[in-house]
């Protein structure tokens, strides 16, 4: 029993340290959810590479996650939900297609892709302990985002949504 005090004290402070975010993260609300994410390390990593994938985008008049079914009309209840959905979307259809022949290309996206896989993971956590829900609004948006993506070929999808990452990082940022 006189372990307890320090076993107490030692796990109260690995679960402090844990929901500390690191250097450059910053904690992001989603709804009930609150996520800690560098968005610096992200945006570099999009940054270097962006004039890259949008200049493999053949179809410029079409966007897979803008107007008319833009993200920033989602309410505030609905955003760990939709954000969820779109974390699980980037890292299950969007960065397995993008591969290019450019090694420092795709290591960047496989960075970003890292970091959306973790962000999945914890948004994931959050909706299962919170009871997140999806509202009718951000499962119809989503369903849009997802016809827009269906609408083209893999590739073409998969590069396309790559290269509108910057509209999913500014709605993140303005919902912080």
């Amino acid at each position: 029993m006189r372990g307890s005090p320090l076993f107490l004290c030692l796990l109260s402070m690995s679960c402090w340290v844990n929901l500390m975010p690191t250097a450059g993260d910053k904690i992001f609300h989603f709804g009930t959810c609150r996520v800690s994410l560098s968005m610096t390390e992200i945006r570099a990593g999009f940054t270097a590479i962006k004039a890259n994938i949008q200049s493999r985008d053949p179809i410029r008049t079409l966007s897979i996650l803008s107007h008319p079914h833009s993200l920033h009309k989602v309410k505030s209840s609905d955003r760990c939900c939709i954000t969820h959905h779109l974390f699980t979307f980037y890292v299950d259809k969007v960065f397995k297609h993008c591969k290019t022949e450019d090694s420092f290309v795709n290591r960047k996206i496989s960075s970003i892709a890292n970091s959306f896989l973790s962000v999945r993971r914890k948004l994931g956590q959050c909706r299962e302990q919170n009871n997140c829900l999806c509202g009718e609004e951000s499962t119809e948006k989503f369903k849009q985002i997802l016809a827009n993506y269906q609408g083209l070929n893999v590739t073409s999808a998969a590069m396309k949504s790559l290269g509108e990452l910057d509209i999913l990082l500014d709605w993140m940022e303005k919902s912080r």
